[in-house]
């Protein structure tokens, strides 16, 4: 499978605000090798969106495209506060052409939620997930305040006033964390009645790995498998997850909805709060100066991002990735693993994700569940071992 080099950007991450009011210690913002954001506007700027819109419009009619997603992010995207925000929203809304639908996403860590930032999201039809580890015990384990306080009891508050407003709230994001008990989370998170509960692994290298009790064990696939079976064996629930949902699909020969699973190119691009394009800003969890491609709103065009040698690699398929992977019978399906996870100094992202055994484990654990109920997997998947 190897995509076209010319797939346009479908996802448009804006970073509204470059500061956070909680200091979550595995941060790939503040607390990763890059830290860039020192010197970055503390939010975006009126003039950075009206010429984000531009491009986006720029792109939008090359590639005749119908529909876009602006997420705005951050840092902390509520700390733009919604007089600010609302003016960027009205921006970016007024410079992409009407006969394109522009959705908007937010992803905050839901601590400043208030009635009138759900007005102001009601008013531009905001989707907003929420990020929360689990109950105060697992949350607390990472995402402290600035003065190492639990920020578990505003975020919760956040997500009730989110849960009164029918269609805004979009879901969850949840980093594993081994020392949780991944059933208790999976069933707390899952009391909050989110449409999408999103777990994401910690990023981790070959040379900074991500921690474990025991190497010789997939803890984080042994992890997410339990997650699968509390999900599955309790029909009330009514969420996706997303990671394990992906994995379904691909082992069926559809295609995924995220970055980090498959081989389907991606389709999102960062624009900085100073206008700066970037390409997958988890990267920075890798190396400084790994998403720096030199091109900004006001002088560079997306079309050139998608052709940027810093992201052909994004874009190559099989072919960019390490030669046990092109040969693994998972590869449809796990994709690499996803590309921060895959770096080395010696061979750059041409090694097997470092959560290549966790991920084996999980598929296949997926994929035997899907057989044992009667599903007929894509031709790859049925002949995994």
């Amino acid at each position: 499978m190897t995509p076209s080099p010319h797939t346009p950007f479908h996802t448009f991450i804006l970073k509204v605000a470059n500061r956070c009011n909680i200091n979550c210690d595995y941060c790939y913002v503040f607390n990763s090798q890059d830290q860039a954001w020192q010197g970055l506007p503390a939010r975006m700027s009126v003039d950075v969106a009206r010429a984000a819109a531009r491009r986006i419009a720029e792109h939008v009619s090359t590639y005749g495209l119908r529909r876009v997603h602006v997420v705005l992010h951050g840092g902390e995207p509520l700390l733009a506060g919604p007089q600010h925000l609302e003016h960027l929203l009205r921006v970016l809304k007024a410079g992409v052409p009407a006969e394109t639908e522009v959705l908007f996403e937010l992803q905050t860590n839901g601590t400043l939620i208030s009635e009138a930032w759900l007005d102001l999201f009601d008013r531009y039809a905001v989707t907003v997930g929420v990020s929360l580890d689990g109950p105060p015990a697992a949350n607390d384990r990472h995402r402290l305040t600035h003065a190492s306080r639990s920020s578990a009891a505003s975020a919760v508050r956040g997500i009730e006033l989110l849960r009164s407003r029918p269609g805004l709230f979009a879901g969850l994001l949840a980093v594993v964390d081994l020392a949780n008990d991944p059933v208790e989370v999976h069933d707390y998170l899952a009391s909050f009645e989110p449409p999408t509960i999103d777990f994401g692994l910690p990023h981790g290298t070959h040379e900074a790995p991500p921690d474990r009790h025991d190497s010789t064990v997939p803890e984080y696939g042994v992890w997410m498998s339990r997650v699968y079976d509390a999900w599955l064996a309790q029909p009330q629930y009514r969420h996706s997850v997303r990671m394990l949902e992906d994995i379904v699909a691909l082992s069926s020969g559809a295609r995924g909805a995220v970055e980090t699973l498959g081989l389907a190119p991606p389709s999102s691009v960062v624009i900085e709060s100073d206008g700066t394009i970037e390409g997958v800003d988890t990267l920075r969890s890798v190396e400084e100066g790994a998403t720096w491609l030199g091109l900004d709103v006001f002088n560079g065009s997306f079309d050139a991002a998608i052709h940027h040698p810093k992201l052909l690699h994004r874009q190559g398929g099989t072919a960019a990735l390490a030669d046990e992977c092109q040969s693994c019978p998972l590869v449809e399906v796990c994709g690499g693993g996803y590309l921060p996870h895959r770096f080395s100094v010696s061979r750059g992202y041409r090694n097997p994700s470092v959560y290549c055994a966790d991920l084996e484990y999980l598929i296949q654990h997926v994929q035997g569940s899907l057989r044992r109920h009667g599903w007929t997997l894509g031709a790859d998947a049925s002949s995994s071992p």
